[in-house]
């Protein structure tokens, strides 16, 4: 029983068949194949952005950072929650590949960051002058950290807030995928209809190998980046991997699919947590469960087999009740889901 992240689970079958199917013949190298062409005019209907950019890397650190070194120069400010992945799991990757860019983290409940605490934050850089450094950058991340989800209205109005400083908005979409689905919206309404200027678009945890996309809205927030991801070692040769895999999720909707049938897993957990005499620490909104649960159960939970992570790490062993976060993927089996649930309800 794994819950410790949606990273512990597979492939999609199609997606592998995807791969296999790029597998056949000889395609031109570096992107210049028909699977990517496909694969970036798939993105761009799903996102109804016909004019993005749309490019390829393997993993969402590299999405991030390079997103963020495109947009902010080595003296920026970039503005993101203190929770959010640029922050805490990507070791300095953004600061590293933008050659000095600030992450300037503010709070928000939830994992969420909110307009009146943006804004300020927003002046004061403003105002910082040459000492301070350039404020170039807001962050988000959806789903977020905390599982949370920006709804359109409420990146709306970060997004306001940010433009209204002139600086652009970036999504950290990893789980892009959970958002949409969790919100009932459009791709489109919820990045650049709501003022997203770059979006990087999550595959990895949503059933590829290892594949994400970086989609910037305006031409002009993409000039010059395919050399910045060459140098950072993304243009791959064989290129085409990459974009099968995103082909695969994006084509029909299956992407959308996978993601509704994790959160709906996360549901139920939620559920059962509450059931249990457990209460959640933020609201369950789309694949990930971050609750307080009895330590009596999480000991049932341990002996049973179940793996998930303490929150926010191993120091919390022995508290009563005990932080945990619990993740569930598109293929976590049922079965799982259903004992876990047994245990956290108190059966």
């Amino acid at each position: 029983m794994n819950f410790a992240s949606d990273n512990a689970w597979g492939a999609h079958p199609a997606v592998l068949a995807a791969l296999a199917a790029a597998n056949d013949g000889a395609m031109m190298g570096y992107g210049a194949d028909p699977v990517t062409a496909r694969a970036e005019a798939a993105i761009r209907e799903a996102l109804e952005a016909p004019e993005a950019v749309v490019r390829f890397v393997s993993t969402g650190t590299a999405a991030n950072a390079l997103v963020c070194a495109q947009l902010s120069p080595p003296h920026g400010r970039i503005y993101c929650h203190e929770d959010a992945h640029i922050e805490t799991s990507e070791c300095g990757a953004p600061e590293f590949f933008s050659h000095g860019a600030k992450l300037v983290t503010l709070p928000g409940a939830d994992g969420k960051l909110a307009p009146e605490t943006l804004r300020p934050a927003l002046r004061v850089g403003a105002g910082a002058g040459l000492n301070g450094g350039l404020s170039a950058l807001v962050s988000i991340t959806n789903a977020t950290e905390w599982g949370t989800v920006y709804a359109p209205a409420e990146v709306a109005a970060l997004a306001a807030a940010a433009h209204e400083a002139g600086v652009p908005l970036h999504m950290d979409g990893a789980r892009f995928g959970n958002a949409v689905a969790s919100a009932g919206c459009s791709a489109a309404e919820m990045t650049w209809r709501a003022g997203v200027d770059a979006l990087c678009f999550g595959g990895t945890k949503n059933g590829a190998m290892a594949a994400e996309a970086v989609v910037f809205f305006d031409p002009a927030h993409a000039e010059g980046f395919d050399y910045r991801r060459k140098q950072a070692g993304h243009v791959f040769s064989k290129q085409r991997f990459l974009a099968a895999q995103m082909l695969a999720l994006v084509e029909g909707g299956l992407w959308l699919r996978l993601a509704a049938e994790a959160n709906a897993k996360a549901q139920a957990l939620a559920e059962a947590v509450t059931a249990g005499g457990g209460r959640l620490l933020a609201p369950v909104q789309s694949n990930a469960v971050f609750a307080a649960i009895p330590a009596e159960t999480h000991a049932r939970a341990r002996a049973a087999g179940a793996i998930y992570h303490l929150w926010p790490d191993k120091s919390a062993e022995g508290l009563d009740p005990a932080p945990v976060r619990m993740v569930c993927a598109w293929d976590t089996p049922a079965a799982d889901v259903a004992r876990l649930a047994a245990i956290l309800a108190g059966h």
